[in-house]
């Protein structure tokens, strides 16, 4: 919430509107017209040293002439070096005429008379040093030339236009600053009209949640009176307080600062404070925006409450599937091998036709156990229950181990599998399960869509201690609006016939293991070139296992 500005004088130069430019610009007009007037008239004519007073003079009504530039246009810049122009005049009449015993002797104290005039704090001092140059230049010329004739008629003549300047000077800084008051209080008005039409009720507070002025529409919950009395906090219910106090410090301390609580006065509704600094001043004061935030508390709550049953229905499910482990896979292993007696004719031969209808039972039992395996595993790991078994080994182990599985899918495709291993070991503390079924997940995946006559390859190296596991295939590749998507549970790309092949729960475990073994997981791949899927896990061992220990098992035991 930005605070209203309220306009305020400023020490710096200030533009004045239409009216003030006119009138400044007339005080100058009015100068050079009086001296030059005076100067070519011969008032000040004579012999001596006085044949110098004209130009004298004249010097002094140059400034005026330059003022009259303000009619067109006003600024700092400007005024600044017209007051400069101001003590220029004045130090030149003053080396002419004598200083303060010649006969234009008020002059010297036209530079302040100026700066007075052009209405700047700022100024004055430059019109005194002005003045103060003027006065030094004319003993010089005294010291140098003798000390000027006396001429008291000029010196009257000189000291009456001064002195008519600094007061027109006086009353051009006084208009000036009433209408800069005007203008202030008008500004105010506005601020304080626009305040009171507000829907909300903006406060002004001290440091301690003093009311000091209010504005605006009350909520109902909140009045304003006892804000004065009593101040913010007495109208909070005791809980929020704290929390209140808090805010109240943090704006005071100049950042924005939010916070709802409940009216003492009205439990059952919630009040959202916005606050922060009005000014630099100490102690500070605040600017508070109260607005009646119970309708927006209440669909937090609710929304709140789906969340938590939302929440506690799938860690229902996940809980469920993780215990029906033993019940789905025992009947299941029963139909599979079963129909692999029948299908080996192992008890005696079979009809070829239920020996097909045996092979068909065998393939969908092991395709179902595969997708039942991945449900549960994903469920465990949901549900927290997925213990690793960090043991050492080599990792070229697990990696052969995959591709042996994955090999007879492969050449039955017409697909090429490679794989490129260290040729030393490479010990790795990790889940040996765990890391060979990211390692077949992977492998599938790039044999599965990757047409016959690609090629699929398997990269492991070490990293310092990060191992990076890479399977990358010339397949379909993955649409990027795709790439966000997959590796979620049940996230698939492609078309239909693409999203037929798998159940979108492969990469998704991948993922999951990867990240219980602190690890990640990313996806490269450009549609029609192929995918390159990387696992990075922290999991090297700096030094080699001992054969003695190959297999130990570590006394770690990371969990979800």
């Amino acid at each position: 919430m930005n605070p209203p500005s309220v306009p305020s004088p400023s020490t710096d130069l200030l533009l004045e509107d239409a009216a003030g430019g006119s009138a400044l610009a007339a005080w100058h007009a009015g100068w050079a017209t009086a001296v030059g007037l005076t100067a070519l008239g011969g008032v000040w004519m004579g012999s001596g040293s006085q044949t110098l007073v004209v130009p004298a003079a004249l010097a002094m009504a140059t400034p005026g002439l330059l003022g009259l530039t303000l009619m067109g246009r006003d600024g700092p810049a400007l005024r600044a070096a017209l007051l400069a122009a101001w003590s220029l005049a004045a130090i030149a009449a003053a080396g002419l005429s004598g200083g303060l015993t010649g006969p234009l002797g008020g002059f010297v104290f036209m530079p302040l008379a100026a700066a007075i005039a052009l209405g700047s704090a700022r100024l004055a001092p430059f019109g005194a040093l002005g003045t103060a140059l003027g006065v030094l230049a004319g003993l010089i010329a005294a010291a140098l030339n003798g000390a000027p004739e006396a001429s008291p008629g000029m010196a009257a003549v000189s000291a009456l236009l001064t002195a008519g300047a600094a007061a027109l000077a006086f009353r051009l800084s006084a208009a000036r600053q009433t209408r800069r008051l005007s203008a202030t209080s008008a500004a105010v008005t506005q601020v304080e009209t626009v305040l009171a039409g507000q829907p909300g009720l903006t406060l002004v507070l001290d440091a301690s949640g003093a009311a000091l002025a209010a504005y605006g529409a009350a909520p109902a919950a909140l009045p304003v009176d006892p804000l004065f009395e009593d101040g913010l906090i007495a109208a909070v219910h005791a809980p929020d307080r704290p929390a209140v106090q808090a805010a109240l410090a943090k704006a005071g301390a100049g950042a924005e600062a939010q916070v709802r609580f409940a009216p003492r006065l009205a439990l059952d509704r919630r009040i959202l404070l916005v606050l922060r600094r009005l000014d630099r001043d100490e102690p500070p004061r605040l600017i508070a925006l109260a607005l009646d935030a119970t309708l927006q508390h209440a669909r937090e709550e609710g929304l709140e409450a789906a969340r938590a049953e939302a929440e506690a229905q799938n860690a229902g499910k996940s809980r469920f599937l993780a215990n029906m482990s033993h019940e789905l896979r025992t009947p299941l292993n029963a139909v599979i091998g079963f129909s692999d007696i029948m299908r080996q004719r192992l008890f005696g031969p079979v009809p070829d036709r239920y020996a097909d209808y045996a092979q068909s039972i065998h393939a969908a039992g092991g395709h179902l156990l595969d997708l039942i395996n991945d449900v549960l595993d994903v469920s465990r790991i949901e549900a927290a229950r997925y213990d690793l078994s960090i043991e050492r080994f080599d990792v070229r182990e697990v990696v052969s181990a995959a591709l042996a599985l994955v090999r007879v899918q492969a050449d039955d495709k017409g697909v090429d599998l490679a794989a490129v291993l260290p040729p030393d070991a490479l010990t790795v503390a990790a889940d040996r399960r765990a890391l060979k079924q990211i390692t077949l997940n992977l492998l599938s995946n790039a044999v599965k869509f990757t047409p016959t006559g690609g090629a699929v390859t398997v990269s492991v190296e070490a990293l310092a201690s990060d191992l990076e596991l890479t399977v990358a295939d010339t397949g379909v590749g993955v649409a990027p609006e795709d790439l966000a998507r997959i590796g979620r549970p049940f996230e698939q790309a492609g078309g239909a016939e693409q999203r037929a092949q798998g159940t979108g729960l492969g990469l998704s475990l991948v993922r999951s293991l990867a990240e219980l073994h602190q690890g990640a997981m990313s996806i490269d791949s450009t549609p029609g070139e192929g995918t390159a899927v990387t696992v990075r896990l922290p999991v090297v061992v700096a030094t080699p296992a001992r054969p003695d220990v190959e297999g130990e098992v570590i006394p770690l035991n990371r969990s979800a």
